[in-house]
């Protein structure tokens, strides 16, 4: 009786991928377009802080707490990129 056998998983660059290997400038691409994802995101969120400033302090310390996980979020991919060697100006 066969076993069926789990995808091939690569691991490259501390970065773990499921399915075939990928190219590491691949790798690099999808991972600035994430970061810039999560730049963009973590800009809107702290945005947002004045926009619900008028709602009241449970509001305004709901979309600080939100502002902080999208800069942390950011942040961590940009520790990822800089193990990689990738540096991206702000």
């Amino acid at each position: 009786m066969p076993t069926s056998r789990p995808p091939p998983v690569c691991f490259e660059n501390g970065v773990l991928y499921n399915g075939a290997h990928m190219n590491p400038s691949l790798v690099h691409a999808d991972l600035i377009a994430t970061f810039k994802r999560a730049q963009a995101d973590a800009a809107h969120k702290f945005g947002l802080i004045k926009t619900v400033a008028p709602k009241g302090p449970k509001a305004i310390q709901a979309a600080v707490d939100t502002a902080a996980k999208a800069e942390k979020r950011r942040d961590a991919y940009a520790k990822k990129l800089r193990a990689l060697g990738v540096i991206l100006e702000d």
